[in-house]
């Protein structure tokens, strides 16, 4: 008899617990600036959640615009917007100004990322700064040790997306905008991982900047200002990389690819480039930091719209590596298998 019933508590815990799980799996937070929701902000919403969990959360957000400065330091969490181009979260965040009063970069993006396992979806993340601009301000700056002030330019560096501490993050159909630089900053050059597909970034010089590893596929890059679009570090590991596949890029007449001051290694893999594109092959900014591995900058099947190709992009994948092999698992090997949610 008392086999009987423990065996009955048994399946009886092992059933709340599969619920409990399954409920929290299917869990779905809705946020809308108006109307019947959970919350009307989205960090509260975030802000709601427990510290941990094994599963993905989803908070779903409504079209509309937020004006929110996002602080997200909770894994496993699922960002779903209603519509990428109506759903937007928007601040305006000079990183120059930011840090004359802070010592690090927490909060100097729109989306300040402190954890692992985030996914973005059908958002758009604009820093404003630049856009907002109307004309160049000098502030009080006590973390400069000369004239104690800083000059704000319209095209200084503006995160949308910026990480700390944080790996295995994935944006899917996700605009990020800023008019500076470094407006996509996933940046851990010891374990990052980073994925995005079906986006669009824009802004200034260094606009998509990984450090780690980073895989971006039918991507559209728009270069709005400044000496190049891309960046890499991969200087911790020489198995990081960056690779562009079947990516788009346009700009301002005259702009740039890419360029590096640290060791990198960028894969580009049947890109397409604007014909107002600089034929300027990506380049070594000089610096005193050592280049260990070398040049290491591939391409395949890259072409220039509407104009004859540049000869620097010319096919030139390492030997023994063949388009057809690389795919993200090439790129994270067993670290990190990335789906589409």
């Amino acid at each position: 008899m008392f086999r009987y019933y423990s065996y009955k508590l048994t399946v009886s815990l092992l059933s709340g617990i599969l619920c409990c799980l399954f409920v929290q799996a299917q869990q779905k937070i809705l946020v809308a600036k108006s109307g019947k929701a959970d919350f009307n902000s989205i960090q509260a919403a975030i802000n709601s959640l427990p510290d941990s969990s094994v599963t993905p959360r989803t908070i779903y957000i409504r079209a509309g615009v937020y004006n929110e400065k996002i602080y997200i330091e909770k894994a496993n969490i699922l960002l779903e917007g209603e519509d990428r181009e109506k759903t937007i979260i928007t601040e305006a965040i000079a990183r120059d100004e930011w840090r004359c009063g802070h010592t690090d970069d927490w909060g100097v993006a729109t989306m300040n990322v402190g954890a692992s396992d985030l996914t973005l979806k059908n958002l758009t993340i604009t820093n404003s700064y630049g856009y907002d601009w109307t004309k160049e301000v000098t502030i009080y700056c006590a973390s400069d040790t000369v004239n104690k002030q800083k000059s704000i330019a319209r095209n200084g560096r503006q995160m949308a997306l910026r990480t700390m501490n944080s790996t295995r993050l994935k944006a899917v159909n996700c605009h990020f905008k800023a008019f500076g630089g470094d407006t996509v900053s996933p940046w851990d050059v010891e374990n990052g991982m980073w994925y995005f597909r079906d986006c669009t970034m824009e802004g200034g010089v260094d606009f998509y900047c990984p450090r780690g590893w980073a895989w971006a596929e039918n991507c559209e890059f728009i270069t709005l200002n400044g000496p190049a679009a891309i960046w890499h570090d991969g200087s911790r590991h020489e198995d990081s990389k960056t690779v562009l596949m079947n990516c788009r890029f346009k700009g301002y007449d005259g702009f740039l690819l890419g360029r590096y001051h640290r060791d990198a290694q960028f894969y580009l893999v049947n890109c397409s480039f604007a014909a107002n594109m600089k034929d300027s092959a990506i380049y070594l900014v000089p610096t005193t930091n050592s280049i260990r591995w070398g040049k290491r900058i591939y391409y395949f099947n890259c072409h220039r719209d509407g104009g004859k190709d540049y000869s620097w992009y010319s096919d030139n994948l390492p030997s023994g590596i063949t388009a057809s092999a690389i795919t993200p698992d090439w790129v994270f090997k067993n670290r990190w298998k990335p789906t589409l949610n």
